[in-house]
C-alpha cells in the first residue's frame, strides 16, 4: 500500500473549515479506493501566528514541510495583516523554494450550477488557465524614494528568464496533449509592453513550432477576459504570466459558477520538491463560523493532489461525487443553495462510497 505525507495548513479564516473538510473527503476517497493512505502533519501558520510571532512561518518552516509528498492548504489572509506580508511571508517563499512554477486551474462549470453568463451549460466552459507562478510580474526587484513627499518615485521590475518562459509554455502544451479541445491560447500584451511581453509572445511561437498537432493562438489580455464571458467554449488551455494567469483564473472561477468551487494546483512538475494545493478562494473572514463555507474548492484541490500522487482514478472518483451532489441540488449559499459545510461535505463522502460501490 502506498503512503503519502501531506503537509497541511489551513490557514486563515474558513481555511480552517474547509480544510478538516478536504481532509475527510481525502480519507473517504482513500478507504473507498483503496491502495494508498494518507499521513497528515497539521502547522498553524497563519496570519494570528504572524501576530504572535512577527513572522508568517518559522524560520525553518521550509524545512519542516521540505520532505512532504505535497502540502494541502486553505486559505491565508485575514484583516489586521497587510496581503503583501501573508502573500510573501508564506506563499510565495513555498512557491519558489520548492519551484512550482506551474499554477494549474480548471475552469469547468460543474452540472447543476448556473453559471453568470446566459445560455452556458457545462459543455461550454471547460478549459484549464496555466499560469507561470515564479517569476514575472510578482517580483520583488524595485524600491521607493522621497518616501511621504510630493517627489516620491516607486519603481517595480518585471522579471522573465528564456528557462522560465519556455518551460510553463511547454508545459501548457504538454497538457493540452491530453485535452479533449487540443488547443493553447497564449495571454500576452505586447502592443502596450515593450520589452517582456514580446519575448514571451516570441518564446511561445518558438515553442509552439515542437507541437505541429496543438493549435496555437495569442490574445491581448484585454481581448482575452473578454472571451472568457462571449464565448468560453472556444478554450482548451490557457497560459498567461504570473499576473495574466492570476487574474484570468479569478475570472474563470466567477463564470463557472462561484469562486468557491475554484481549485488550483501549484506544481513542480518534475516532482523533485513537494507541489502545493488549495482552493483559489480566499479566507472570506465575513462568513467565518457560520458554518456556510463552500468546501469544494478545497475537495477539488484534494482530488487534484491525489491526481499528481499518481493516483487519478482516485482523482475522477472525487469529482464525479461531486457533479453528482451538486446535481442533485445540495449546495452552499454561494451557489443558491441552503446546505452547510458539513452537509456538503457528507453529501460528498456518502456519493464517494456509493460509486465506489
Amino acid at each position: 500500500m502506498k503512503r503519502f505525507d501531506i503537509a497541511v495548513i489551513p490557514g486563515d479564516g474558513i481555511g480552517r473549515e474547509v480544510v478538516p473538510a478536504g481532509c475527510k473527503i481525502l480519507d473517504t476517497v482513500a478507504e473507498a479506493h483503496g491502495g494508498f493512505r494518507l499521513r497528515y502533519q497539521s502547522y498553524p501558520w497563519s496570519c494570528a501566528w504572524y501576530l504572535k510571532h512577527g513572522k508568517m512561518m518559522p524560520d525553518d518552516g521550509l524545512r519542516r514541510i521540505g520532505d512532504s509528498d505535497a502540502i494541502f492548504l486553505g486559505a491565508v489572509g485575514f484583516p489586521g495583516v497587510a496581503d503583501h506580508i501573508s502573500l510573501w511571508g508564506l506563499l510565495i517563499p513555498i512557491r519558489r523554494s520548492f519551484q512550482q512554477y506551474a499554477c494549474v486551474r480548471p475552469v469547468k462549470l460543474l452540472p447543476g450550477v448556473r453559471s453568470p453568463l446566459a445560455g452556458r451549460g457545462p459543455q461550454d466552459i471547460d478549459f484549464i488557465v496555466v499560469r507561470e507562478n515564479n517569476e514575472g510580474e510578482y517580483s520583488s526587484m524595485g524600491g521607493r524614494i522621497y518616501s511621504d513627499t510630493p517627489h516620491e518615485v516607486v519603481t517595480q521590475l518585471n522579471l522573465f528568464t528564456r528557462r522560465g518562459t519556455e518551460r510553463i509554455i511547454r508545459y501548457a502544451f504538454g497538457l493540452a496533449r491530453r485535452k479533449r479541445k487540443r488547443k493553447v491560447t497564449s495571454a500576452t500584451k505586447s502592443n502596450g509592453i515593450i520589452f517582456s511581453m514580446p519575448f514571451w509572445d516570441e518564446v511561445f511561437w518558438q515553442v509552439a513550432k515542437e507541437y505541429p498537432g496543438i493549435a496555437a493562438e495569442q490574445m491581448h489580455i484585454d481581448a482575452l477576459s473578454a472571451r472568457f464571458v462571449t464565448h468560453p467554449q472556444n478554450f482548451g488551455v490557457v497560459v498567461g504570466s504570473n499576473l495574466f494567469g492570476d487574474i484570468l483564473t479569478d475570472l474563470g472561477a466567477a463564470i463557472a459558477g462561484s469562486i468557491g468551487i475554484g481549485a488550483s494546483a501549484n506544481l513542480n512538475p518534475e516532482k523533485k520538491f513537494p507541489s502545493m494545493f488549495e482552493p483559489v478562494h480566499g479566507s472570506a473572514p465575513d462568513i467565518v463560523g457560520e458554518g456556510i463555507a463552500n468546501p469544494l474548492g478545497q475537495i477539488w484541490s484534494g482530488a487534484m493532489m491525489l491526481e499528481h500522487l499518481g493516483i487519478p482514478a482516485a482523482h475522477d472518483l472525487v469529482v464525479k461525487a461531486m457533479s453528482s451532489v451538486l446535481a442533485s441540488g445540495v449546495k452552499t449559499p454561494d451557489l443558491g443553495g441552503r446546505a452547510s459545510t458539513r452537509q456538503v461535505t457528507a453529501a460528498v463522502a456518502k456519493e464517494i462510497r456509493r460509486l465506489a460501490h
